[in-house]
């Protein structure tokens, strides 16, 4: 039984503190937890290069998110800037959701809540499925990968 492939792996991921900034000591832990997420099991490999380990650095640019793409050794290998336009909608909806999720959880009843949980789910998986549509020929993730993924870009909006 194999372990994945190092050569289609990322190994860290960074944010680019200047351009995203730093958060409230909530949106740090989330992004803390995204962030590990993301590193202890992931997919992930850049269309015609030889291959990984990759390490991916976030940051903000006229308000895209830049992919920054480099070998565990540093080397460069490429940057993709992200309009986040097309992922504004689902952002959004998946606040209200996580906010009616998060206000419900003591007052509501486990059938309120379950269902509650299943449209947040189901939003987080309309937004991993854009984010692979949106990376496609950039990048190359998997499903589970694009989900942590989008969880990062979340918490990186996040108001807490």
């Amino acid at each position: 039984m194999s372990g994945p492939d190092p050569a289609r792996r990322l190994v860290a991921v960074t944010i680019d503190e200047g351009s995203i900034g730093r958060g409230n000591p909530d949106q740090e832990h989330e992004r803390a937890i995204a962030i590990y997420d993301i590193v202890e099991a992931n997919s992930f490999s850049v269309p015609d290069h030889p291959g990984g380990p990759y390490t991916l650095h976030l940051g903000l640019v006229e308000n895209k998110l830049a992919l920054e793409v480099r070998t565990a050794d540093g080397t460069g290998c490429m940057t993709h800037y992200l309009s986040l336009s097309p992922l504004r909608r689902v952002i959004k909806d998946y606040e209200l959701i996580c906010d009616s999720y998060y206000t419900a959880i003591r007052p509501a009843s486990p059938t309120q809540i379950e269902a509650i949980d299943m449209g947040r789910r189901g939003l987080h998986n309309e937004a991993s499925e854009l984010l692979m549509e949106r990376l496609d020929g950039k990048v190359t993730i998997d499903f589970d990968t694009a989900r942590r993924l989008f969880t990062l870009i979340f918490a990186l909006h996040w108001r807490g």
